[in-house]
């Protein structure tokens, strides 16, 4: 499976409607106004659901609100999250985005990007999710798919790690051209890139956090945990991303890490073999077409990072995911975190200590 646009292309597009690639053979075409989706999308099916309809008895400051919602969120989302949108929780928290803007606050990412996650990964082709927290919040980075940047924004520290850690279990994989760090090319795959709050006050971390967007990503989550019936990988790098996954059961799995950045991935992250790990048991679960192709270089030829041919019986059992994983939930670590350990913790200090760890590196 090859990535068939380059990055520079797919980053001119990226507020585009995401063209349909291989993934769609295997998991259905987007099923964007249609009553349900087919037998091998492995998608519940849904009542019919027309969006122009819908949109016809908002109110009009209902309408006006959620113009972004209706213009970008991609219909087969929309199908499951308008009982929510239209909710005064979610009202509310549109109308603190349009302060923010009205007052001459910059927000990021650009709003046409906002739900660009849905349009790259519409519901019928889920079968990975990975979970960021608040996106990135300096010019040109954010642009609606977690831990992902516009060329030519480098990679951050984090996504490097993950190249790290990718490349250990899939040594064919190569970082992209000039240290890049456009993920475009997973999400186009069936990897569901959300960050917990979707948009952020210019240079000021977590500035929108807890104004509402926690409760709506947690409604996408749960959609996904509820529709996506033959089974999803969940990729839970951290505490934060964990404990929202702590609903998630079967038929679905939940693998569990300390958090890539710099600050927290010594402690494990390098060796968890995530990556490896998610397409044994996609392999196991849907076969060989199944597995996500991790590579994100669009040199012709370049071979894929996935398991070809089947994973070997013995291979697929050594990488075979636990349910249950019983390695510590934790995040990221704070500055202050570093300074704090040369001190002798106590056992109450190290407790303390991990609930300060959460803060992300705005991914």
């Amino acid at each position: 499976m090859a990535v068939k646009r380059k990055a520079t292309d797919v980053a001119s597009d990226a507020a585009k409607k995401t063209k349909q690639s291989g993934i769609t053979s295997f998991f259905g075409k987007s099923a964007s106004g249609s009553a349900s989706t087919s037998k091998a999308s492995g998608t519940t099916a849904s009542p019919k659901f027309d969006k122009a309809v819908w949109a016809a008895k908002l109110t009009d400051e209902q309408r006006k609100l959620l113009q972004l919602e209706i213009d970008t969120l991609d219909e087969t989302w929309l199908a499951h999250l308008k009982d929510e949108i239209v909710t005064p929780e979610f009202l509310n928290l549109k109308r603190f985005i349009d302060k923010e803007i009205a007052s001459g606050k910059r927000v990021f990412p650009p709003l046409q990007d906002v739900y660009s996650w849905s349009r790259y990964t519409p519901l019928p082709t889920v079968k990975a999710v990975i979970l960021g927290q608040d996106p990135y919040h300096n010019i040109n980075q954010a642009h609606g798919l977690c831990f992902s940047v516009r060329p030519p924004t480098p990679a951050p520290p984090s996504l490097k790690n993950i190249y790290i850690a990718l490349k250990k279990d899939y040594p064919t994989f190569i970082a992209p051209l000039n240290n890049g760090g456009l993920l475009t090319p997973w999400a186009e795959r069936g990897v569901l890139m959300l960050n917990t709050c979707l948009t952020v006050r210019a240079h000021e971390a977590n500035s929108h956090s807890n104004k509402g967007w926690e409760r709506f990503t947690q409604k996408v989550i749960d959609t996904v945990v509820k529709n996506r019936r033959n089974g999803v990988v969940f990729l839970a790098w951290g505490s934060p991303a964990q404990k929202r996954c702590a609903t998630v059961g079967s038929p679905h799995v939940v693998l569990k890490s300390v958090h890539p950045s710099p600050l927290s991935a010594s402690r494990g992250w390098y060796d968890c073999g995530h990556f490896k790990k998610a397409n044994a048991w996609l392999a196991e679960r849907y076969g060989p077409e199944g597995q996500i192709d991790w590579n994100l270089n669009s040199t012709p030829g370049a071979p894929p990072a996935k398991d070809l041919p089947k994973l070997e019986d013995k291979e697929a059992e050594s990488t075979k995911p636990e349910v249950e994983e019983s390695m510590a939930p934790e995040g990221e670590e704070t500055e202050s975190t570093k300074k704090e350990k040369a001190e002798p913790k106590t056992a109450e200090g190290k407790e303390a200590e991990s609930a300060k760890s959460e803060a992300a590196e705005a991914s």
